[in-house]
């Protein structure tokens, strides 16, 4: 009486791609917000050494100077502690003019309020620390905290 017709079977409807520009949008703006890039590359061994009482503190106004023995990729400068600044490692006596350059590269507003942290490695000698506080005072960059690990307990 009626005529129906017997489609065929097995035959998967096509999937629909409307929907795919916005999987890619969500997926580019995910990452673009996850993704943490690194002011510089560390070129020496930093174990930093442990404390009580930290605070975070805005990386705005800080510049960080490094210090510790070369890593194994650069055994090229030897075993004797280093110090790095920015993506260079420098002498003792190029530490007044990195920091004043990098304070000059600061919006003006946020010069005054300068800090220089440090990220000394727990095996450095104190008196590399003493000589790098030494420069600091000659380039009158007196606002310096020392960055540590929290200590677990």
């Amino acid at each position: 009486m009626s005529k129906f017709k017997k489609g065929k079977s097995g035959d998967l409807p096509a999937i629909s791609t409307a929907s795919l520009p916005d999987i890619v949008f969500m997926l580019l703006f995910f990452f673009m917000v996850a993704t943490v890039m690194r002011d510089s590359s560390l070129m020496i061994e930093n174990v930093l050494p442990s404390a009580d009482q930290v605070e975070k503190l805005k990386k705005d106004r800080t510049a960080f100077i490094y210090a510790g023995k070369p890593s194994s990729s650069f055994s090229q400068l030897g075993t004797e502690p280093v110090i790095q600044f920015n993506d260079a490692i420098i002498s003792v006596e190029e530490v007044q003019s990195s920091v004043l350059a990098a304070q000059a590269e600061l919006v003006e507003e946020l010069q005054p309020k300068f800090v220089v942290g440090l990220k000394i490695d727990k095996n450095t000698h104190a008196g590399l620390v003493s000589d790098i506080k030494q420069e600091l005072r000659k380039a009158n960059t007196l606002k310096v905290m020392y960055i540590a690990n929290a200590r677990a307990e």
